[in-house]
């Protein structure tokens, strides 16, 4: 290759560069508006589970324009109905949890609400006795029959954040123990943003004196479940 060659190709690429480094910036920047404004609005929130409501609905928000705008996004197989993902350990964030609860206890009757703790009761106990719930395999209590979830509009910000670019995998993960899948990447976008979400919420937790830690699905929401029966008292872990 000629020089001048070489004069009429480096030019552009250090062009491109330079671009691609403004956008890097302002890629982050967008993290950094969202820090704030969860910051932000979780501080005037009247509690807690309204501060959670509000950080979801700011995060659905965000994910999407990411996802919608972003080019070069993973494709993705998640369907309506397939539920492998639902068969992992599901930590939820300070104020999340309260979130469910009103959600149930608006929606079924005692008699439903019994037939939940049982299942609860279950799952807070498996998870209890995992010696690493992070690798338990257990059906989510709120998994409809269907196989849709029962609590789609409220479900915690790990189940936001879950993607997968194979339906394969995931049920391989799930289901097949010697299958070698023990993970599934995730989109970094979405998936950056509902950490900062929960994190928002963590730290909103502690501002307000409350405990801060997440804490199991299953065991969570038992024990913020008002009559409940259950005949245990799973540790936050569970």
């Amino acid at each position: 290759m000629s020089q001048a060659a070489a004069d009429r190709i480096t030019p552009e690429v250090a062009f491109i560069g330079a671009q691609m480094r403004v956008l890097a910036e302002r890629y982050e920047g967008v993290f950094v508006t969202l820090h704030h404004t969860l910051k932000d609005e979780l501080s005037r929130s009247a509690s807690l589970s309204e501060g959670a409501l509000i950080a979801m609905t700011i995060a659905d928000a965000a994910a999407s324009a990411l996802v919608t705008h972003l080019p070069n996004q993973p494709t993705r197989d998640c369907r309506a109905g397939c539920a492998a993902c639902c068969h992992l350990y599901v930590m939820v964030p300070p104020g999340v949890v309260e979130v469910i609860g009103d959600y149930l206890t608006d929606r079924l009757d005692s008699e439903a609400l019994a037939t939940l703790q049982d299942s609860l009761e279950r799952a807070a106990a498996a998870a209890q006795a995992a010696p690493d719930p992070s690798q338990l395999r257990h059906r989510c209590p709120f998994l409809g029959t269907d196989g849709l979830c029962t609590i789609y509009e409220v479900r915690p910000p790990t189940c936001r954040a879950f993607t997968s670019t194979s339906a394969v995998a995931c049920h391989s993960m799930a289901f097949d123990p010697e299958g070698g899948v023990s993970a599934i990447p995730q989109n970094p976008s979405q998936f950056r943003v509902y950490v900062e979400a929960t994190t928002a919420l963590e730290h909103s937790a502690l501002a307000r004196g409350l405990p801060s830690r997440q804490t199991g699905l299953a065991a969570a929401v038992l024990a913020a479940l008002p009559s409940s029966s259950r005949t245990h008292s799973p540790n936050t872990g569970a």
